[in-house]
């Protein structure tokens, strides 16, 4: 990783998959948002799980694994149809990276992220440290049409809310669907994220080469 990280920084070529669901305890959620930012209507959380297999896929990252979590808000990223995002955890493999997004006000803790596929089906597995707390598993498809957008991460730094816009393209898998989504550990704070029964899925993908910038400029929230 280099030693003097400055924003953007560029990824390419992530395994990626990406989803959001209804939560079981909706109200609870809401309450860890800031003042001035409010959750999107049905308060459904967002989850990436995502491995970038060598530092060659980056411009100074180096090779990591992710996994974030987080609510989504009743504002918009810049395409005007995607929520703007508010991130309660962040599992990264990386210290040095972990340094980068913290000065950006991210809550980012160590953790790792697996990704395996065995046919048409993967496996993200999230550690908090060294204990597995969230695995997802989901029935793929084979890459389709590729899309592309800009995300929208609010964090707050110094008490100061700004908004993180994060440009991204990714071929996504046809079909594609979540098959099951555990939360594993009762005692990790994560464990408030875990979705109500049954699952209810509300978006989402699988994507072999998600590419993206970290992040693509930053402006303070009005």
């Amino acid at each position: 990783m280099s030693s003097t990280l400055v924003a953007p920084q560029m990824v390419i070529n992530s395994r990626m998959l990406y989803f959001g669901w209804i939560p079981e305890n909706p109200d609870a959620l809401r309450a860890v948002l800031p003042p001035g930012l409010r959750p999107i209507d049905n308060a459904q959380v967002f989850m990436n799980q995502y491995v970038v297999d060598t530092a060659e896929q980056t411009s100074g990252l180096g090779a990591y694994s992710l996994t974030y979590l987080g609510l989504d808000l009743d504002r918009m990223a810049p395409d005007g149809a995607t929520p703007s995002r508010w991130w309660t955890h962040y599992f990264n493999s990386s210290a040095g990276m972990r340094d980068y997004v913290i000065a950006r006000g991210v809550p980012a803790t160590a953790g790792r992220t697996t990704i395996e596929l065995t046919g048409s089906s993967v496996v993200a597995t999230t550690y908090s440290g060294d204990t597995a707390v969230i695995r997802s598993t989901a029935a793929i498809g084979t890459p389709a049409a590729t899309v592309s957008g800009q995300l929208s991460y609010i964090t707050d730094i110094g008490g100061r809310l700004v908004d993180g816009i994060y440009p991204w393209i990714a071929t996504l898998v046809d079909p594609w669907q979540v098959v099951s989504l555990e939360f594993l550990d009762p005692d990790s704070s994560v464990y408030a994220l875990r979705p109500k029964s049954p699952l209810e899925v509300t978006w989402g993908f699988y994507s072999p080469n998600a590419s993206f910038c970290y992040p693509g400029g930053e402006f303070p929230v009005s």
